[in-house]
This record gives structure tokens, sequence and C-alpha cells, in this order.
């Protein structure tokens, strides 16, 4: 009964405190998008922090660099891996 009546009172008050002006939901979506933006950096740059040899792990990386919004690519060093140019019998 203690829990609920705190629970009752902290609300009310938390009601009567509470700036009038302020969008919370706003406020909570905007820290939830910059957290997660946050975090998808900081995986992907320890995902391209490793060295790898193969085109497969190379393409992987660039991969994962484009997915992340293309602003880590500036940062690294990781050659993408291009396609051969069309040869001229086939324009």
């Amino acid at each position: 009964m203690f829990l609920l009546r705190s629970a009752f009172w902290l609300t009310v008050m938390f009601i009567v405190i509470a700036p009038k002006d302020v969008d919370l939901g706003k406020t909570a979506s905007d820290y939830s998008r910059q957290a997660l933006e946050m975090g998808q950096q900081a995986v992907v740059s320890h995902a391209l922090a490793g060295e790898c040899n193969s085109l497969e792990c190379v393409g992987g990386k660039a991969a994962l660099a484009v997915l992340a919004g293309g602003n880590v690519v500036e940062q690294s060093s990781i050659p993408v891996p291009l396609p051969r140019p069309r040869p001229d019998r086939l324009s």
C-alpha cells in the first residue's frame, strides 16, 4: 500500500511541477535517436577497425560503411571494390 500511495503522490507532484511548454515525447524520441546513432557509429567503427586480406572481407566492410550512412567511409581508408568496366562490344 505504501508503494501505491508513493506512486500516486509522485505522479500528482510531477503533473503539478512539470514544465508545461516541453514536449516530453519529442524530447524522448530525440534522445533515443541520438543514442541509436552513436551506438551504430561505435559498432561500425569497431567492425571497420580490423585488417582483412580477402576481397569478401573488404566488400563486407564497404557495405557496412555504406549502411552506416557513408560518414564512416570518409574516415577510413578501405579500398572499395569496383566492378570491371563493360567491354566495348557489349555497349
